[in-house]
């Protein structure tokens, strides 16, 4: 088996997804590893591929839009109108996740406050008895 080509078991320690993962992007035609009988071989595109996946999971891409960014990087099928919409979608989940991170942030200001608030009291209490 060439260096290059990882069976699935290795994508699976290497990814830390399961077997079920894989066939599943690949049933959704995501990942197209080659088959040699009954095995299923990922190449460097593969591994590239399932990078990219994993981090639009990761970002809260649906399928579809992982799909759609994907075809980014997949330049014997661009087009012009094809291509902004693709960037249109990211530039909206980009949007979407620095709203959040500021909501986040907010939110971990007013933690650290009601926790210092909290120790503060309990000292007091400690000091009262």
């Amino acid at each position: 088996m060439s260096a290059e080509l990882m069976t699935i078991r290795q994508m699976c320690d290497v990814f830390d997804v399961t077997p079920r993962t894989l066939r599943f992007y690949e049933s959704r035609e995501l990942l197209f590893p080659q088959r040699r009988g009954q095995h299923r071989l990922y190449g460097r595109s593969d591994r590239a591929r399932l990078t990219l996946i994993l981090r639009g999971k990761r970002f809260g891409f649906s399928l579809e839009q992982i799909r759609q960014l994907l075809e980014l990087y997949d330049p014997s099928d661009h087009n012009i109108a094809q291509t902004e919409a693709v960037l249109k979608t990211g530039r909206e989940r980009l949007s979407d996740m620095e709203r959040q991170y500021v909501e986040l942030g907010a939110a971990i200001e007013e933690l650290r406050q009601q926790l210092i608030e909290g120790e503060a009291n309990l000292l007091k209490l400690k000091t009262e008895t």
